[in-house]
């Protein structure tokens, strides 16, 4: 026994020590980052919530144990008297040791029963952070913000207060149930006399609780997906809301006549009151409603639901930023003249010829070099080259250690540590051997002078997902020179320095690496760099906001700079119909990471944005507005593919503002199908430079064509803006709907029909070769 309990004892310590140590590292790596204050902030909010949640639960508890002490010492129960005081538990009869036993049995239960609790610290702080939108909806009149603040935090109290209520009710009614004598077990004695009165004050207290409970599932009825709609209509408020005033009225009145009880002490009243709240909320939310759907709404839907879809129409396209929309109309031309295309040079000479996806390939092929470096993203972006704006496709040369013919742990964490350089190439330009012109490339970095790299080194990025050392006894390997190798030494600020034993010996074990505390190539000076996966990185920093999958590499100062779109997103605005589990987004941030120190900046785009605005009042120190990025990256903001095509696939069906054309869904729109490889599949947004039609000047867009559901003849096309004042401005040109235009997919037909075309791409076709239509 002894032995056991000793190395019972040894096994917490040194999970706490695991722990601890983990914590520790933590508060290093933030900050190293710049972002203790982020740190503590997470950290003693979420233990000061579940310290009191605990505590409050812990207390309640016991006191209502506590209160069952007289009952259980005068236990009518005789014969489970008798078999207690014959065993081991005879000695817990006394009033002392039932409190000590009460006091760890509520310590036990409260902490098990409120362990979630620390992860809801965040809505705590927002309700207490949220301002107002200025936005009312049109049901209770609420504000926005109540829907996404208010109401989540007030939803957490009564989840709370229930459980607690709960809880206590079935443990302190199962001590009263064992006490009572088995002869006594009927419907009229069930609970002796004390514990009827505790239990009917008890569960007054729960039917008051489940009585706000419903006040507050009136206002879920804004998020109710059950009509024709999401929101309420017309079922949910003339049915389902008054059903849940008269259950209200009812566990309010159930509550009173629990605490006339204490006077009568009716065990048949507790039972009673419970099937009484059960059989009305069946007649109230489950005949009731149906009766109202099917006979009054069904018969005449359209005249029932007009003012929820017009109101569904209006939030959602607040939601989705689908109301700064500008509509224009394109007036379609019969001929194109020369003369058209020469003014609209610059547009003409940005036309992509390269697809993303086989350029990769080429770019692994032709400057991978090694079989460890690889390009594992190919992004569209600007750069001045030559005094011209020029579109181009850019990739990080990103170094993958499991790719090494000797893996071993220095050459993993100690010498190939880093990526090198990248490689640029216009999207319209072929070489003479039908290769992509490549305006960056090599070792060392070489090119053109517009896109000059002075620190080509990449310790973080998309593919860094191991922790490496820097400054250590041995030199970095930086790239190839043919037969031999260049090294380099690491002379920036990233990573958390060794320092001294003790700091060491917290890394090994945290990472579980002996290696780290025995390894003579590691000296105080040393630096560790983890969490190196940029998106692993921002994640683990602010983990509140949502963040896109595809960051984007930019040159910018003679640097590498990674940028990463950030998006606040909830499922909680007022009548908005969800899109992929939400119904409300917002590029709200612009997330940089410098790739050779890892530093984070987080730059706000969206300043009224209230989710942003809330995180700015809880994190002060972590956001900088927009005007202070560099120009030479705010050159080379984009707006982002994923907000894009959430929003082109909602304005697809909210572009219709008519509730009779909604409703009819007549003038229902679609994303058209490209011909990629051998198979149809949806057609993807398309960043280009462009003239757009009444501007002067071709700037860097995002376009996607629309054609009419179940057709593929082209109806309009929606743009967005990335540069400079006009960042972030949508545009949706509409064609006149007398005239047919045809889609991408007619298009792509057409040019198989013509036999010219068709022969050639037969022939490529030929031998294993294969052709492939890009985007």
């Amino acid at each position: 026994m002894r032995r056991f309990l000793g190395a019972a004892i040894i096994l917490v310590i040194l999970i706490l020590l695991v722990i601890m140590a983990g914590i520790y590292l933590d508060w290093l790596w933030f900050g190293s980052l710049g972002f203790a204050g982020v740190f503590l902030t997470r950290f003693l909010s979420a233990w000061i919530i579940r310290i009191l949640t605990w505590l409050i639960f812990a207390l309640f508890l016991f006191l209502n144990l506590n209160y069952t002490q007289k009952a259980i010492m005068e236990m009518p129960n005789l014969v489970l008297r008798q078999l207690l005081m014959n065993s081991a538990f005879g000695n817990l009869l006394t009033p002392k040791r039932l409190q000590r036993l009460f006091l760890g049995v509520a310590i036990v239960i409260s902490w098990l029963a409120t362990s979630a609790y620390k992860h809801e610290w965040l809505t705590i702080r927002l309700f207490l952070a949220g301002d107002n939108t200025g936005i009312s909806e049109p049901v209770f009149g609420r504000d926005v913000a109540f829907y996404l603040f208010a109401l989540p935090f007030w939803q957490l109290i009564y989840r709370y207060l229930f459980l607690l209520l709960v809880a206590t009710i079935l443990i302190c009614g199962a001590v009263y149930l064992l006490i009572q004598p088995p002869q006594q077990l009927g419907l009229r004695t069930l609970f002796v006399r004390r514990g009827t009165t505790h239990l009917s004050v008890l569960l007054a207290a729960a039917f008051l609780v489940r009585a706000f409970g419903y006040r507050l599932q009136m206002y879920g009825l804004l998020h109710s997906p059950r009509g024709a709609v999401y929101g309420p209509t017309y079922t949910d408020l003339h049915a389902y809301l008054p059903g849940y005033w008269i259950l209200l009225i009812l566990a309010v009145l159930a509550a009173v006549a629990l605490l006339i009880n204490l006077k009568f002490k009716v065990t048949r009243l507790l039972f009673g009151s419970i099937a009484v709240m059960v059989v009305a909320a069946f007649i109230l939310h489950g005949i009731v409603p149906a009766a109202v759907q099917k006979f009054i709404v069904e018969p005449n839907e359209y005249a029932r639901e007009e003012l929820y879809l017009q109101q569904n129409i209006a939030f959602t396209r607040q939601a989705f930023g689908l109301d700064r929309i500008e509509e224009r109309k394109f007036s379609l031309a019969e001929t194109l003249s020369y003369e058209e295309l020469v003014a609209d040079r610059e547009t003409i000479d940005n036309i992509r010829l390269w697809d993303w996806r086989p350029i990769r390939q080429t770019y692994n092929q032709l400057q991978g070099l090694r079989r460890y470096y690889n390009f594992y993203d190919v992004d569209t972006d600007r750069y001045m080259i030559k005094g011209e704006k020029r579109q181009v496709m850019v990739a990080a040369r990103e170094l993958v250690p499991q790719q090494l013919t000797a893996p071993t742990w220095v050459n993993t964490r100690l010498v190939y540590t880093h990526g090198y350089g990248a490689v640029v190439s216009p999207v319209n330009e072929v070489t003479s051997q039908g290769l992509p012109y490549l305006a960056l490339r090599d070792f060392p970095v070489q090119g053109e002078k517009d896109l000059q790299i002075d620190v080509p080194q990449i310790y973080y990025g998309e593919l860094t997902d191991t922790y490496i050392f820097t400054n250590t006894k041995t030199d970095e390997f930086d790239y190839p020179m043919g037969d031999t190798n260049a090294f380099t030494r690491y002379e920036g600020s990233g990573g958390i320095e060794l320092k001294n034993f003790l700091r060491r010996s917290l890394l090994a074990l945290s990472f579980g690496d002996y290696r780290i505390l025995i390894s003579g190539e590691l000296t105080p000076e040393s630096r560790i760099h983890f969490r190196r996966n940029i998106l692993e990185r921002v994640r683990e920093l602010f983990p509140y906001l949502e963040y896109d999958e595809d960051p984007y590499l930019v040159i910018a100062d003679g640097r590498l700079f990674w940028l990463i779109d950030a998006y606040t997103i909830s499922n909680r605005y007022p009548y908005a119909q969800p899109y992929g589990g939400i119904n409300y987004i917002r590029n709200a941030v612009k997330v940089t990471v410098d790739a050779y120190n890892g530093h984070v900046h987080f730059y706000v785009f969206e300043p009224h944005d209230p989710l942003i605005k809330a995180y700015n009042s809880i994190f002060p120190h972590v956001f900088l507005p927009a005007e202070e990025m560099p120009a030479s990256l705010r050159a080379h903001i984009r707006y982002p593919e994923r907000l894009f095509e959430i929003q082109a696939e909602v304005y697809a069906t909210y572009h219709m503002q008519d509730g009779k054309v909604f409703y009819n869904k007549e003038d229902l729109w679609q994303t058209p199908k490209e011909n990629y490889g051998d198979e149809m599949i949806p057609m993807e947004p398309y960043y280009t430079l462009l003239r757009l039609p009444e501007e002067e000047k071709a700037e860097f867009i995002l376009m996607r064509p629309y054609t009419l559901h179940s057709r593929d003849n082209m109806v309009a096309w929606l743009a967005a803006r990335s540069d400079g004042d006009n960042y972030g401005e949508l545009i949706v040109y509409e064609f006149p709907k007398g005239q047919l235009l045809y889609g991408p997919s007619q298009i792509e037909a057409r040019i198989d029909q013509d036999s010219e075309i068709s022969q050639q791409l037969s022939l490529w076709s030929q031998r294993g070769s294969s052709v492939i239509r890009g985007n």
